[in-house]
């Protein structure tokens, strides 16, 4: 873990604890959160910045800043912004972020530029807004929590060779993941409502965006105490593949095979899948969704 300080001047009296995933983007999110910093700094504010070891120190890091006073900025992705969440919460610490994963899939719902000094100053401007979350036992997630073909797409990705461009890893995985994963029988449980299908996934949707900009839940809201939720039938293959283009421009819930539900808590029960929130695994199903409403305080 390094930590690095920087001075204010007298133009604020604000200070951040700038929290970085160090393998980031391929280790380039050691470089913004130096960006970040300076920004910070220029802008007149203390500045601390600390590269994190793990996931393991995540709750030691947001305790360490909300007893700092302090105001978190996150560099990273959404597995490392997914990492710091429940200590986010639990803290009571109000945080801005800035986007420097594969997917930045959560950044993306919630406006947050990608231009690294945009999305600096949006955390320096911005006013504290009340977002929902998901809470999966005792993890939480920001973004969905997905059962299915996603899961296994989200594995090849992650062991994905890091030369190849982040959309094309994803455009890959899906379509390696599409002929390799069996349809499942599926039994998901919306508040009082039940649906059962021989199916791909499903999804329990916070965010709209998953999967580097693939608009699964395109009525999705994360200000409405809900989760939107999306269950995929199974259908003929090689249609699935000449629909993709549908997932980025979220014109695929037109599609038969498609049923869309909204509720609070949702139970995900299919035989030999993990469950994954924000890219990571999480659990093997059957899984227990809730949503958190407005429990995350983001800068916006």
């Amino acid at each position: 873990m390094t930590t690095a300080r920087t001075s204010p001047t007298s133009r604020s009296s604000r200070s951040f604890h700038v929290l970085a995933n160090p393998l980031s983007g391929g280790g380039k999110a050691v470089h913004l959160a130096r960006q970040v910093a300076a920004d910070l700094g220029d802008a007149g504010a203390t500045v601390r910045i600390t590269f994190s070891p793990g996931i393991e120190a995540a709750d030691g890091l947001v305790r360490d800043t909300k007893a700092a006073g302090e105001t978190c900025v996150t560099v990273g992705g959404d597995g490392f912004l997914g990492s710091l969440a429940a200590p986010l919460i639990e803290h009571d610490v109000t945080f801005g972020i800035v986007p420097s994963g594969r997917g930045n899939d959560f950044a993306r719902q919630l406006g947050i530029p990608e231009n690294t000094h945009d999305a600096t100053r949006l955390a320096l401007a911005g006013a504290p807004t009340g977002v929902d979350a998901i809470r999966l036992g005792n993890r939480v997630v920001v973004g969905s929590v997905y059962a299915g073909i996603d899961s296994l797409v989200s594995h090849l990705v992650n062991t994905a060779p890091r030369k190849l461009p982040a959309t094309l890893q994803y455009q890959v995985s899906s379509v390696r993941g599409l002929f390799k994963f069996p349809p499942r029988h599926y039994r998901v449980t919306v508040d009082d409502d039940v649906f059962e299908y021989r199916g791909f996934t499903a999804i329990a949707a916070n965010s709209g965006f998953y999967g580097k900009g693939m608009h699964i839940a395109p009525d999705a809201d994360v200000h409405d105490g809900l989760l939107d939720v999306i269950m995929v039938g199974a259908g003929n293959r090689l249609k699935f593949v000449t629909a993709m283009p549908q997932l980025y421009r979220g014109t695929h819930l037109k599609n038969p095979e498609v049923t869309v539900a909204r509720g609070r808590v949702v139970r995900i029960e299919a035989e030999g899948v993990e469950a994954y929130g924000d890219g990571e695994p999480i659990q093997q199903l059957p899984a227990t969704v809730e949503v958190l409403p407005r429990a995350l305080s983001v800068l916006l």
